[in-house]
């Protein structure tokens, strides 16, 4: 079986579990092998133990975005703290962020206590100001670093100033998804590969393989939610493109910096992310690849070669070296309408996802959350802003290609707008 990813890669050949063979009864049914169902599974094994779960997916665990992202286990929130403030309250908001804050954390920890070698090295993230537009947009923000002390963390060209949050923790995402998947099956769960899940209701989950009955059905499809019957407008899949370069030498990494494996991005408004490998690569990633109408999700939409070009000479760009690029890779993640993430349960019916790109740490709070719903046990996760939220639905085709792949194009065009010639330094 072909692998993905750079990250799917180097772990060879992965076998799929069996898949369902035939109906099933559990106390929990969820749809998706991921970092959503799998935290989820993983959690429940610990505040109630008695239920059985069982975990269905397409392809195998880590097929999906867990298994091709950037590796970054982050504290970042698609929604600003002062959009959220807006909405619900300044305590409220705090809380969430602080809340993903931990998730980094816990991701660690949890990996350390399984046995998970996920290469987790927690340097923080910098998001460097690269013209006088982006340095703007930076100036007053916590965190932010003069021109001097953000290059000394990443010596990227014509750098500015930068914002670096130690919340953030680069790491190896097939690694993490194949051993958790390996810890909750330890842990009593049943996981079926190789099983594509048609629809979902109250109390079932109706897949290609057989029927299983629940009382508590749990969503985590993330970015192929729209392939589930019914739910083609709950969450946009827009893909996002990686490049992974050969092992870089130790003089072009004396340049470049991430001594502490830091993330890092710039302040475009085009969204890209990078981090140092643990076998000394630049992994680095990107959006810009058109969405598809009909929110279609197929396996050739994984590979743009303008995409791929551009991250190319985007690093070229960026530190002034030229690599030889090793892999290529892509897919979809899942966008809600108000780009707010979610995690619920109403009725025997629980979901969670919609991380707009940022699920790594986000999943991880988003298990234990759906473990409490699930458990009936109150804690402070479950008073999140997040909890219950309802994104409204996308808006229908034409409609939504259009706008969707308009906006694209304008994201660009202001990108293209604020690049001016290189300057060194601002006052």
């Amino acid at each position: 079986m072909t692998a993905p990813s750079y990250w799917l890669h180097t772990l060879g050949e992965i076998t799929p579990r069996p898949p369902l063979d035939g109906d099933l009864t559990v106390d929990v049914a969820i749809a998706g092998g991921g970092y959503t169902g799998l935290w989820t599974a993983y959690y429940l094994s610990q505040v109630a133990p008695e239920l059985s779960v069982a975990i269905v997916e397409a392809e195998y665990c880590g097929f999906g975005a867990s298994g091709r992202n950037g590796g970054w286990a982050s504290g970042l929130f698609p929604v600003s703290e002062a959009k959220l403030t807006r909405r619900f309250s300044a305590s409220r908001a705090a809380s969430m962020h602080e809340a993903l804050a931990d998730a980094v954390d816990e991701v660690g920890r949890a990996a350390a206590a399984e046995g998970i070698d996920c290469d987790y090295a927690k340097g923080g993230t910098i998001t460097l100001a690269r013209t006088p537009a982006q340095l703007r947009r930076q100036r007053g923000t916590t965190g932010f670093l003069d021109a001097a002390a953000a290059s000394e963390i990443c010596g990227a060209t014509g750098v500015l100033g930068g914002v670096y949050s130690p919340h953030c923790a680069a790491l190896h995402p097939a690694k993490l998804v194949r051993g958790l998947a390996a810890a909750v099956e330890a842990r009593g769960a049943r996981i079926y590969e190789g099983t594509r899940v048609q629809r979902i209701a109250r109390g079932l989950v109706a897949t290609d393989r057989g029927s299983i009955r629940a009382g508590t059905v749990v969503r985590a499809l993330e970015g192929y939610t729209a392939r589930l019957a019914g739910h083609r407008r709950a969450l946009a899949p827009v893909y996002s493109l990686m490049i992974a370069t050969e092992p870089l030498p130790e003089s072009d990494w004396e340049r470049i910096g991430l001594k502490r494996r830091e993330t890092f991005a710039d302040e475009r408004h085009m969204i890209i992310y990078g981090q140092r490998t643990a076998d000394d690569r630049l992994a680095f990633g990107g959006r810009g690849a058109p969405y598809h109408f009909g929110s279609r999700v197929d396996p050739s939409y994984d590979r743009v070669p303008a995409v791929f070009d551009s991250l190319a000479a985007t690093l070229t760009e960026m530190f002034g070296i030229t690599p030889e690029i090793a892999y290529r890779w892509g897919g979809p993640l899942g966008i809600p309408r108000d780009w707010m993430p979610s995690v619920g349960l109403a009725d025997g019916m629980a979901w969670a996802g919609g991380y707009v790109g940022d699920g790594v740490a986000a999943a991880n709070l988003a298990g234990r959350t759906l473990a409490d719903l699930i458990s009936g046990t109150e804690s402070d996760r479950t008073a999140l802003p997040w909890v219950g939220h309802r994104s409204r639905q996308w808006e229908p085709e034409p409609i939504r290609w259009i706008g969707i792949n308009a906006a694209l194009h304008a994201t660009n065009l202001r990108d293209a707008l604020e690049r001016p010639a290189r300057v060194s330094s601002v006052d």
